[in-house]
């Protein structure tokens, strides 16, 4: 798995790595019933308390995302809900969305000129990748 624990960020530990484990599953790159890493372990590599990790898994698994099975390990949800999945990828872009947003406005540009900006690099993108938005 590879996940980035940022030290500096005022984001607790503990949802970093939450928002990491659902956007790896909502984006396919751990699918339906891959083995994720050891509570030990995953702490190890990310150089974190265990209980830390430990309560991420806890919030994943009372949400459908992870399934701790006694004695075989933690899987990604066998069946999980395409409504969930939908969720967290939106999620996750408002999340972009939004720290983006903040950090040009924080820097002083108003919001019709973020909003052009925006419009503009995503017709650019579009015309550079020859694709049509989905709508």
């Amino acid at each position: 798995m590879d996940m980035r624990i940022d030290l500096a960020s005022s984001v607790p530990i503990y949802v970093q790595i939450v928002e990491q484990i659902r956007h790896l599953v909502a984006t396919g790159r751990l699918q339906p019933g891959e083995k994720l890493l050891t509570i030990r372990q995953l702490a190890v590599d990310l150089r974190v308390d265990p209980n830390t990790v430990a309560h991420a898994y806890n919030l994943l698994h009372n949400e459908g995302v992870i399934s701790t099975q006694r004695g075989r390990g933690t899987f990604v949800a066998q069946h999980p809900d395409d409504a969930r999945l939908a969720r967290m990828r939106q999620e996750k872009l408002q999340a972009i969305m939004n720290s983006a947003l903040l950090e040009a406005l924080s820097l002083g540009y108003p919001a019709d000129e973020v909003r052009e900006a925006f419009e503009e690099e995503l017709a650019q993108w579009q015309r550079n990748n020859q694709s049509s938005p989905a709508e």
